[in-house]
């Protein structure tokens, strides 16, 4: 997604900082409820020494007062097109870096950056950049979002760039992006697709069935055949239907799937939420933003490849048809959503922030969790779930300035 120049946004990008503040460590965050696997302890405290959590507080640590607040895992953002005006599809690298540190000031400690459908060279030369910013850490992978999708439920992807899923084709794009490739979404039903969901599953790649016009008995031969994840589940699918349940019932009913969710209040009614959670279960729920350039920027004018977007109090809409067209979602705003509007407990949040989306990646030993040995990565909530703080690899990316 590219942020055109002339955007109408009112607000400033938030420009990438290579050197954020060093924190003192060791150091002690006391007085908080910490949401730990096992579950929430209340006037807890988590140990930081260096880059890691730790058991045991050194001698020399800083103390830290977060009484009142709440100490998270930092978030993990499967799916996301950019932020802070850049874009992961068409921006050079120090775009790119400023997108993801937009959504670092917004909890996101680990993102995958997503692509949009583009021509085939193209999006290969796209993931040879990305995949250098994986190799120095700063994304978790890299996720393709077309073009192997349908017509029929394409959203705010271009219909001339579309294409079956020919394994040769998918193929092509796992290898370019060097080993960093970690999904790709698949209209499963086309031609090539159920071979290309047999071909990720043996390099490791995550197959997410979305932007489909499946049937349900199509659905359940895709998850057979290996797929584990439904792309923003409700959205660019058939309905939930009586007679004919299509993909959305397959993917809720299957215990090998996990299913995306965008809670941005535009994306999904409440009641589907809720419907996702009751029916899935937290452990099979991964929050995303499906983000684009203006997360974190403002409204005005974007182009998306060679469509135009427009957004509007929020809302990414094409210029022509008024699709939606991804979100200006940022993961705090879906954290406190969940809990204050939602009303789902905090736990089931994290689990779905944190928790399953690190377990998707393969990263839960390192991230996921506020447990000894793991990165340092944890957000500082306050009473009413706001942001105030962020700390990745033990470095603080905001300052909650306590204590």
């Amino acid at each position: 997604m590219a942020a055109n120049p002339g955007a109408r946004g009112t607000a400033r990008p938030a420009t990438h900082n290579p050197h954020p503040a060093t924190v003192k460590a060791p150091l002690i965050l006391s007085g908080a409820n910490v949401v730990l696997p096992t579950g929430t302890v209340k006037g807890g405290q988590v140990i930081v020494d260096g880059t890691r959590i730790t058991s045991t507080a050194p001698r020399n640590a800083h103390l830290i007062d977060v009484a009142d607040h709440w100490l998270v895992p930092g978030f993990i953002d499967l799916h996301n097109h950019g932020g802070g005006g850049a874009s992961f599809t068409s921006g050079t690298t120090d775009d790119v870096l400023t997108g993801i540190h937009t959504h670092r000031l917004h909890g996101t400690t680990t993102l995958v950056a997503s692509t949009v459908t583009g021509d085939m060279d193209f999006l290969a030369q796209r993931a040879g950049l990305l995949s250098e910013l994986a190799e120095q850490g700063d994304i978790a992978g890299i996720h393709f979002e077309g073009p192997f999708i349908s017509p029929c439920r394409k959203g705010a992807h271009s219909e001339e760039l579309l294409r079956d899923p020919d394994p040769a084709a998918v193929r092509k794009l796992i290898d370019a992006a060097r080993g960093h490739a970690k999904m790709v979404t698949l209209a499963t039903e086309l031609p090539g697709g159920i071979d290309s969901v047999r071909l990720l599953a043996e390099h490791g790649v995550i197959a997410a069935i979305g932007h489909t016009d499946a049937t349900y008995e199509q659905t359940v031969e895709a998850i057979d055949a290996g797929a584990t994840v439904a792309t923003h589940l409700f959205n660019a699918m058939p309905a939930l239907g009586h007679r004919t349940p299509g993909p959305i019932a397959a993917l809720l009913e299957d215990e090998r799937i996990t299913v995306e969710l965008i809670n941005d209040g535009t994306h999904l009614h409440p009641a589907s939420l809720q419907l996702a959670f009751h029916h899935a279960g937290a452990g099979r729920v991964a929050f995303i933003t499906d983000a684009m350039d203006a997360a974190g920027f403002g409204d005005g004018t974007y182009m998306l490849g060679p469509l135009e977007v427009e957004v509007s109090e929020g809302v990414a809409r094409l210029v022509e048809g008024g699709s939606i067209a991804g979100s200006t979602l940022t993961q705090d705003r879906a954290f406190q959503r969940a809990v204050t509007v939602d009303r789902l407990p905090v736990a089931d949040v994290v689990t779905a922030l944190s928790a399953n989306p690190a377990k998707l990646l393969g990263l839960y030993d390192t991230v996921g969790s506020l447990e000894p040995g793991k990165l340092a990565d944890l957000v500082v909530l306050d009473a009413d779930f706001a942001l105030k703080g962020v700390m990745r690899r033990g470095e603080w990316v905001v300052d909650p300035q306590l204590g």
